[in-house]
């Protein structure tokens, strides 16, 4: 029996009809199955996370920033430490628009502040921690006490405390002791993790960057219970801060200050003063300088901040830190390459003359005629430079930069802030052939005589900072160890390796630089050394011609008492031409006078 047109199409109606309440059933299960399946998630697998943010929205924690650890002297005077300002702020949330007039005049009239910059401050939106408007800074101390004692009815406003860092010395050793500067909010998204708030300030540069974990102690702050409009309903507890722990230094004061003082008529310059027995710093000034309770200062201009940041001298750089040409202070390491290596042993003598030629330029000695037939330790008395041209271009440059390695040359010091340091430069065949650093082609400039005749006096190809010469020299005081140099009295034994290791150095070649520098104090180049006051003393003048073009630089370097020295005193004047006799030397000597007085009282 066939089934006409219209009555197939009635069934396949009727059957579509049929089948819709299956496909709905369908997709009423699959939602329901998704919602399920999202609570079990919720509920079971995130319910520790979730049940954190809802705590997180519903309790607020005002942070309370702990007291930073204080910088201490080797004698216990501060050098660092915290005080307190006080802010006043505004809660927006807990302040319409409609109730601010009334409030803004209260506070104006209370705390003696001009209504229009409480509107300024308020209109310029939320602090960086999300929560409030700073309105006035540094209030008074009568200031803060008639605040309190009207609070009850200030509803929405609040005087808080900062901790701020504070250096009683101004300037004085601030290239060591570094400074403290807020935490910007690219670092706040890796320093969050670490216990760091928005709010939060760190250590940039010197000590309180490398200490940086011991200093800072942990936040605590008063946990309030929010409402969802973010209304306090109530106060849950105090969670007290933790300060951190104080940091005793190797610095001595006196001899910091004495340091800074030497430091103050000349252009630029260093001085390093270090205990050869361990590598503790006694001192360490640089010039040009910068006081870093600047950065304490909560606003700061941009003018302000270029007069510091983008200023031609650099105040931020230590030149303690930083390589320039040394001179003759050099010659002890050309010294001993030559002894060491076999080639001039230290009873050789070396005849002497106004100049000698090397390749085309013929290189003189400083007095204009030699010195005659001399030996080692008259060579660093009179300061020849013939003697050491000889024994320089006679042993080569890879000798003399064994000899420099030696003495810790060509690496980092160890310090604790060695990312302010520079490594300097040793030149030899290799560093030649390879593009001279990078400001020639490889192989277009190779190693000449004319290099090494320079390199054997610290000239051109040889740049060492303030600090490694003042650990070189070290090793000549203490009988042939090589120390590293620190600020801090940490828990580790400087006296012991890997701190403290043995220079690879015959005896007779230490004794001969020691009896050479003796003898330039007790009757050469550094005689002005001598004088009431002054313990015997051994060390090395320098004036270095500047390879970047300026006026030309004097170095002093001296160790004592003659012979087991007990002080290292690096004198580094920049750009200031007359010699380090007249100029380098008589800033060592007034830190060593300022040493003796101190030893003997």
């Amino acid at each position: 029996m066939s089934i006409s047109g219209s009555q197939g199409r009635a069934i396949q109606r009727q059957t579509g009809l049929q089948q819709q309440p299956l496909v709905l059933l369908l997709v009423i299960l699959l939602f329901c199955g998704a919602m399920a399946a999202r609570l079990v998630w919720m509920q079971l697998l995130e319910h520790n996370r979730f049940r954190e943010l809802a705590d997180e929205n519903r309790i607020r924690l005002v942070p309370r920033s702990p007291i930073r650890g204080r910088l201490l002297d080797r004698k216990g005077r501060v050098l660092a430490s915290s005080k307190l300002s006080y802010t006043l702020y505004v809660e927006p949330r807990l302040v319409s628009d409609q109730d601010w007039p009334a409030l803004r005049d209260r506070l104006a009239s209370l705390l003696n502040l001009k209504p229009e910059q409480l509107d300024a401050r308020r209109g310029r939106g939320l602090d960086r921690d999300g929560y409030r408007i700073t309105l006035a800074l540094d209030l008074k101390p009568e200031q803060v006490l008639r605040f309190r004692e009207q609070s009850a009815s200030l509803q929405g406003a609040q005087v808080d405390v900062d901790i701020l860092r504070y250096y009683p010395n101004g300037t004085l050793a601030a290239h060591a002791i570094g400074y403290t500067s807020p935490v910007t909010d690219e670092e706040f998204k890796t320093l969050a993790e670490k216990g760091y708030k928005i709010r939060d300030r760190i250590g940039r540069i010197g000590v309180e960057a490398a200490y940086e974990s011991q200093l800072r102690g942990q936040w605590g702050g008063q946990m309030l219970e929010v409402n969802a409009m973010g209304e306090v309903q109530r106060n849950l507890g105090d969670r007290p801060s933790v300060a951190g722990k104080d940091l005793t230094l190797t610095i001595d004061l006196d001899l910091q200050r004495v340091a800074e003082q030497v430091l103050a008529d000349k252009p630029g310059g260093a001085i390093v003063v270090l205990d050869p027995s361990d590598g503790g710093i006694l001192a360490l000034a640089s010039k040009p300088t910068f006081d870093p309770n600047f950065f304490s200062k909560l606003i700061t201009t941009q003018k302000e901040y270029d007069a510091l940041f983008k200023s031609p001298k650099k105040p931020l750089f230590s030149r303690a830190m930083n390589a320039y040409d040394p001179g003759s202070t050099w010659k002890p390491v050309t010294a001993m390459a030559g002894m060491e290596s076999g080639k001039f042993p230290p009873e050789t003598k070396l005849h002497t003359t106004a100049c000698i030629t090397y390749g085309g330029h013929c290189f003189p000695d400083h007095n204009g005629a030699g010195f005659g037939h001399i030996g080692y330790a008259d060579a660093l008395r009179f300061s020849s430079n013939t003697f050491f041209y000889q024994v320089g271009v006679g042993v080569g440059s890879m000798e003399l930069k064994k000899a420099a390695t030696q003495l810790g040359f060509m690496q980092k010091t160890g310090i604790e802030i060695g990312w302010e340091e520079s490594i300097g430069l040793v030149g030899d065949e290799q560093w030649a052939a390879e593009g001279r650093g990078g400001w020639a082609k490889p192989g277009s400039m190779p190693w000449i005589p004319e290099d090494m005749a320079s390199a054997s006096i610290g000239q051109s190809v040889v740049q060492i900072t303030p600090l490694q010469l003042a650990r070189s020299y070290a090793v000549f005081a203490n009988g042939g160890w090589l120390v590293t140099p620190h600020f801090a009295k940490s828990d580790k034994d400087w006296r012991l390796p890997p701190y403290k290791t043995k220079v690879s150095i015959k005896p007779s070649t230490l004794q001969t630089i020691r009896e050479g520098l003796r003898k330039v104090v007790s009757s050469g180049t550094g005689a002005g050394l001598n004088g009431p006051g002054i313990p015997p003393a051994a060390g090395k003048t320098g004036t270095a011609e500047d390879s970047t073009g300026g006026p030309d630089h004097a170095w002093f370097g001296c160790y004592a008492p003659y012979p087991n020295g007990e002080i290292v005193v690096v004198a580094f004047a920049q750009n200031t031409p007359g010699g380090g006799s007249v100029h380098a030397l008589p800033m060592a000597k007034k830190v060593l006078a300022e040493w003796e007085k101190g030893r003997r009282r």
